[in-house]
């Protein structure tokens, strides 16, 4: 007999394993998501957890044959709803605990990075979601509404793990459609999320790093697009003990050079040429107007001679190739954002309006992909199958500089002011690669054939 909270009966059993190996249960608990009485928030956060590879969404699950094994609908949603439950601590523990399982599978030697970026959270059809705003979308370079996802991720170059995240609305009233429900408790951890979501963006990415580190989440860098590597932010990076490798918009901004200050075209002319790397034009050491001392390095646009694009690192001792090689290590929360949105039904599988439904459904579907990432880091690494593997093989194998230049000069394309877009044919290739690297069952369960457009 198959009793009504085994939601796992159906799926491959490496699903079921994955939860009691990231201890998932105790990262909830942990994290004081619990109740007293009724289904368990650990038996409901499995049921959503896996909707996404038994049913298309919430409303099908209730319309299926097993209805009558699923708890009410209300149940669900007043899991969703609480604002008491602490979904950035558990997404924090859990995140700092696949990170402590990674560790032993790599040398010490291995660079490691924190990932800034943010992607478009589209509720565009919506009009009563709280604190829903007008937002810009880089991509299509139009307004809609909705939230800016700011996330910040951990790499090691062969697992993209997210580790924290904000659903930014406007600071600016007049861009806000709603604001905060003011019945909301202000003592409660989701009430500063919301007050965090109308901060300023620079002071929020701040604070996300602030909550990894304080976490015991170490790395070397912190790999940011030119949205954010701008000189304050820099500044407050490399004052938590961190580098900096971003890539830099060509701006009125000026660098200190020999007591000059000077501007890029200025800079690119005295850059010292780079012997035998025909795609690598040059570098310079400069400093900032913060006194920060920074290396611009200088890469040539293939598709137009006469354009370049710069990528500044506030570790001055790496060589061209090896800032190269790390700043393309980027690319992989680029793929994190495209599988939440086109394969985990981020946006898609509930549709409520209060903010706290918003954040525990992402935090779900970004526990999603972290098991995911842990289940393809087992088959792809020899080491997790046993200490006679972990002794005799090597390490998983590092990108390599050739591939991370290729993709930079790949999206180098550049539109009005600057702003850098991603090559549709190199992104959809760059995607394939992870869903060719996806263990099968998941991509049974996924009903993977190619990646979406």
């Amino acid at each position: 007999m198959i009793t009504k909270e085994d939601y796992f009966a159906q799926l491959p059993k490496e699903i079921k394993q994955g939860f009691s190996e990231l201890n998932v249960g105790y990262h909830l608990r942990k994290a004081h998501i619990n109740k007293l009485t009724g289904y368990s928030c650990f038996n409901v956060f499995k049921l959503v957890f896996l909707l996404v590879f038994q049913y298309k969404n919430w409303f099908r699950a209730h319309q299926s044959k097993k209805a009558g094994d699923l708890p009410g609908k209300d149940t669900v949603y007043r899991f969703l709803n609480t604002p008491t439950f602490n979904w950035r601590q558990f997404l924090l523990s859990l995140s700092s605990e696949m990170i402590r399982l990674l560790k032993p599978l790599t040398s010490d030697q291995r660079v490691t990075a924190f990932i800034l970026d943010d992607s478009v959270y589209s509720r565009n059809r919506s009009k009563s979601v709280e604190l829903l705003a007008k937002v810009f979308d880089h991509s299509t370079h139009k307004y809609l509404k909705g939230f800016q996802m700011l996330t910040l991720g951990w790499t090691d170059s062969a697992s993209f793990i997210p580790v924290d995240f904000a659903l930014m609305s406007s600071s600016k009233k007049d861009s806000r459609i709603q604001e905060i429900n003011e019945t909301i408790d202000k003592r409660t951890s989701e009430y500063k999320r919301r007050a965090e979501a109308i901060k300023p963006k620079p002071t929020v990415v701040s604070d996300l790093l602030d909550h990894a580190l304080n976490k015991g989440i170490i790395a070397d860098y912190v790999l940011m697009d030119s949205w954010f590597t701008q000189a304050p932010l820099i500044k407050t990076v490399t004052d938590k003990g961190l580098f900096v490798i971003g890539m830099v918009k060509q701006l009125k901004q000026r660098y200190l050079y020999n007591g000059q200050r000077l501007t890029f075209p200025e800079l690119y002319a005295k850059a010292n040429p780079s012997m035998g790397k025909k795609d690598i034009l040059g570098s310079i050491h400069v400093t900032l107007e913060n006194g920060i001392p920074a290396k611009i390095l200088f890469i040539r646009n293939r598709n137009k001679r006469s354009e370049w694009l710069a990528i500044l690192s506030t570790d001055t001792t790496l060589d061209n190739e090896e800032i190269v090689r790390i700043y393309g290590m980027r690319w992989d929360i680029e793929v994190f954002f495209k599988c939440n949105k086109s394969l985990l039904n981020l946006e898609k599988e509930f549709q409520g309006r209060s903010y706290d439904m918003l954040i525990s459904h992402t935090t779900i579907v970004y526990t999603r992909y972290i098991l995911i990432a842990w289940q393809m880091r087992k088959e792809a690494d020899p080491k997790t199958f046993g200490n006679l593997f972990y002794i005799l093989c090597e390490d998983v194998k590092d990108m390599d500089y050739l591939t991370a230049l290729q993709s930079l000069i790949d999206i180098f394309q550049t539109l009005a002011e600057a702003k850098v877009v991603l090559d549709m044919d190199i992104f959809k290739s760059q995607m394939n690669k992870w869903l060719a690297a996806l263990p099968s069952y998941f991509k049974q369960c996924l009903n993977i054939s190619r990646c979406e457009s």
